[in-house]
Parts: C-alpha cells; sequence; structure tokens
C-alpha cells in the first residue's frame, strides 16, 4: 500500500503583467495558506519520504512551506522537477510510478487542470483542487511502477480531501 499527497500549489498573484506564467509567485493570501496547510498536515502526523514539485514558483514555494511545517515528522526535502510544469496528467502518473520502491508516502505538488485529473484518473473520484487543496491518496500497490500497467490506475482510494476554502 502506497499513499500520493497531490496537491495543487497556494494562491498566485497575477499583479505583475511583465511575469512569465512560470515566474509569478503567491499572493498575501497564497503565503498565508501554504503554512497553514502545512501545519494542519502536521497536526495529521504526515510525513512523506519524497515530496516532488514543478519547478514553477508559486508550486516550489507551495511545496517548500509545506515541508517545512512538516519537517519535525521526517518529511524529506523538496525535489524540482521541470517536467512537472505545463504537462499532463499521463506525465504526472508516469513520474509518481518512477518513484522508488523504498518510498512509502510521497507529495507531489503541481498545476490544474492535470493535478485534478491525476486524482480522477487514479481514484475515479471527480474533483476540482482549490488552490492550496491537498488530496490524499491510498494506492493498493505494492511498486509505484504498477501504475504503469492501466489497470492499475483506479486502483487508489481518495481517503481526504483537505482545502483551506471557507
Amino acid at each position: 500500500m502506497k499513499t500520493l499527497f497531490i496537491v495543487r500549489h497556494a494562491k498566485s498573484d497575477w499583479s505583475d503583467e511583465t511575469l512569465g506564467d512560470h515566474d509569478r509567485p503567491l499572493n498575501a493570501r497564497g503565503r498565508r495558506e501554504a503554512p497553514a496547510m502545512g501545519r494542519r498536515l502536521a497536526e495529521r502526523a504526515v510525513a512523506p519520504d519524497l515530496i516532488v514539485s514543478s519547478t514553477a514558483l508559486r508550486a516550489r514555494t507551495t511545496a517548500d512551506a509545506l515541508a517545512e511545517a512538516i519537517a519535525p515528522q521526517g518529511a524529506a526535502s523538496v525535489q524540482l522537477d521541470a517536467s512537472l510544469y505545463a504537462t499532463t496528467a499521463t506525465h504526472l502518473l508516469e513520474t509518481v510510478a518512477s518513484f522508488g520502491d523504498a518510498v512509502r508516502a510521497a507529495m507531489l505538488v503541481g498545476h490544474n487542470p492535470e493535478i485534478s485529473e491525476l486524482v480522477r484518473r487514479l481514484t475515479r473520484e471527480a474533483v476540482q483542487l482549490s488552490t492550496c487543496a491537498v488530496a490524499e491518496c491510498r494506492i493498493d500497490v505494492e511498486h509505484w511502477a504498477e501504475l504503469n500497467d492501466p489497470q492499475n490506475e483506479s486502483r487508489a482510494v481518495l481517503v481526504r480531501l483537505d482545502t483551506l476554502k471557507r
């Protein structure tokens, strides 16, 4: 059994039109909510062995805030993966399938619509992740690589969908 925490980045700032999409930072709400979600995860003793994030500034800032908040529970440092930006749910699934077998719990931080589509493909649950939402999925596989088999795509259960929505 594996656990995958699928995270949509926190709210981004659109105020500087000169910035490219990849370089958009978090806005004030995002800067508050990412650490708040991290504290919420820490209270539940969430401790992924691996955290992988898109290289987009808003995603990696979210991942860093989550990692910092859950570090006392033994969270791994954030690994950046440029291929997670402007990608597909299929590529996200391939990325997860490439995780080493020693990883029991992993966290993937990315963007919509791909990140929500990944939850749907794994769990058959139609969810639309809001900013800074975390979908906790338990996957009935021994090896992450088993997800390369399309028959195993829907072997996950959506255990919890955690949002900071008011």
